[in-house]
């Protein structure tokens, strides 16, 4: 008997939406990898779009320009997705991150090419940031969450236990039962369904280390 699977199925399981271009979402998904560590819950990767999110809202042009960078590379995360399974997201959001984040590189076919590469995936994929034919897998993915958590929010999004909720946000990644302290707080609150916002002014800079 394979014990690793029989355990993994005993796990409650967090849906986790992203777009790899969101720094908060970025911060909220390592935290989510600590929380792996010290609670028994397993999550799963799914695909937002920052792109999706704000299409029909006022933005700044600076701001579209940006987004507009997400959509090709949000194709190859849905096409590793149909092409490898849902287990190729963590690895290739892994890898694109770090090259996002933490290198500041330009967010063109270079990028995309060495994230394939660190992640151990088909260098093929990379040219599906030139077909829409992905696009209807990135929107359903991310009108899911949407679906679950409402239209006046953003990514990261989770889903957990029957709720789903926006955040946390977070401006850098607790560790260890740190990790697990804020993840019993986060999902307590969830639970109530009148609950809706807490929130307070933002101070610091973002720390992905």
């Amino acid at each position: 008997m394979d014990m690793t699977t029989t355990s993994e199925q005993t796990l409650d399981v967090a849906d986790f939406w992203f777009d790899p271009l969101c720094p908060f979402a970025w911060i909220t998904s390592r935290w989510m990898l600590e929380v792996e560590q010290v609670r028994d819950i397993k999550v799963n990767w799914r695909i937002m779009s920052l792109y999706y999110l704000n299409k029909d809202r006022d933005i700044s042009d600076d701001y579209r320009a940006l987004i507009e960078h997400g959509r090709p590379i949000g194709r190859v995360l849905a096409a590793a997705e149909q092409k490898v399974g849902p287990e190729a997201l963590l690895p290739l959001y892994t890898a694109l991150g770090e090259r996002i984040h933490h290198e500041k590189q330009d967010k063109g076919r270079d990028l995309v090419v060495g994230a394939l590469a660190d992640a151990g995936l088909p260098a093929e994929l990379v040219e599906a940031m030139d077909d829409s034919s992905y696009d209807d897998h990135v929107r359903a993915s991310h009108q899911e969450a949407m679906d679950r958590v409402g239209e006046d929010v953003g990514t990261p999004t989770i889903a957990f236990n029957g709720s789903a909720f926006f955040g946390p946000v977070l401006t850098r990644i607790p560790r260890g039962e740190d990790a697990g302290r804020l993840w019993d707080g986060t999902i307590a609150v969830a639970e109530f369904d009148y609950f809706f916002e807490i929130k307070r002014t933002r101070t610091g800079e973002l720390d992905f280390s």
